[in-house]
């Protein structure tokens, strides 16, 4: 198994910067709930600032969305979501203790990030335009099908596990208290981007060291190195470990 982004979308969005994490041992009972707490006044210095739409973060991700034809205060990022909610709300719903802790991590970054349960994913996963014949699996258990160019992650089984690329993850892989190994992705386009993502996943990768005392195996990806194959051997390439 494998993760990448297509070509076209590395064509489309030269300036992204995706990091990846692959972890198994994951488990529900672990408490996070100080470590979240942290991440969560990281994020609520940041909103004294400004709103999350004032984040460069944010407003990156916004043109990336104008740019796919889409109204991005109607269709937002994940992490814009999550701020926009914390700003409201003060907090956000606990879910699962990693979903909790990569949700507070992503607003005090202001970064997307995904979690993906990996026994719920067919073959490789790719983010990549839409066909159109492909099935998306909403939390509440309808099925949908995303529009014909629309970017999502799908894999190999034709399943969508994120549409709108950003902006809202399938219920079909997403993390329940059976998981056990995850793949997580963070995405960002901002100019710091090259230097906030590496942050992000040497944080996740520390947290589920201390959390779950599990090794997580890591990468940067990059056009020229797009590909994060979940196999011991090829991940420890040096120009894709990441530590």
């Amino acid at each position: 198994m494998y993760f990448r982004h297509s070509n076209e979308m590395w064509s489309e969005f030269p300036e992204l910067v995706p990091g990846v994490l692959f972890a198994e041992g994951i488990t529900a009972d672990a408490a996070v709930a100080d470590r979240i707490a942290r991440y969560h006044a990281t994020a609520a210095e940041r909103l004294v600032q400004g709103s999350e739409g004032e984040m460069p973060e944010i407003q990156a991700w916004r043109r990336s969305f104008s740019k796919m034809g889409l109204k991005p205060t109607q269709y937002r990022c994940a992490s814009e979501a999550l701020l926009r909610r914390f700003r409201q709300e003060g907090s956000l719903p606990r879910l699962h203790p990693l979903v909790d802790l990569c949700n507070a991590v992503s607003i005090a970054f202001a970064i997307p990030v995904a979690v993906f349960d990996l026994a719920k994913i067919t073959g490789d996963l790719e983010v990549r335009h839409a066909s159109g014949s492909e099935s998306y699996l909403t939390f509440s258990g309808e099925t949908e099908h995303p529009e014909p160019g629309e970017v999502i992650f799908a894999d190999t089984g034709g399943q969508a596990h994120a549409r709108r690329w950003t902006n809202r993850q399938s219920g079909r892989s997403a993390v329940r208290e059976d998981t056990k190994s995850v793949l997580i992705v963070a995405e960002a386009l901002h100019d710091l981007a090259s230097s906030d993502v590496p942050r992000l996943i040497g944080m996740i990768a520390a947290e589920l060291a201390s959390v779950w005392s599990v090794e997580a195996r890591s990468a940067l990806l990059s056009r020229s190195s797009p590909r994060f194959d979940l196999s011991p051997a090829t991940n420890l390439q040096p120009e894709q470990k990441h530590s």
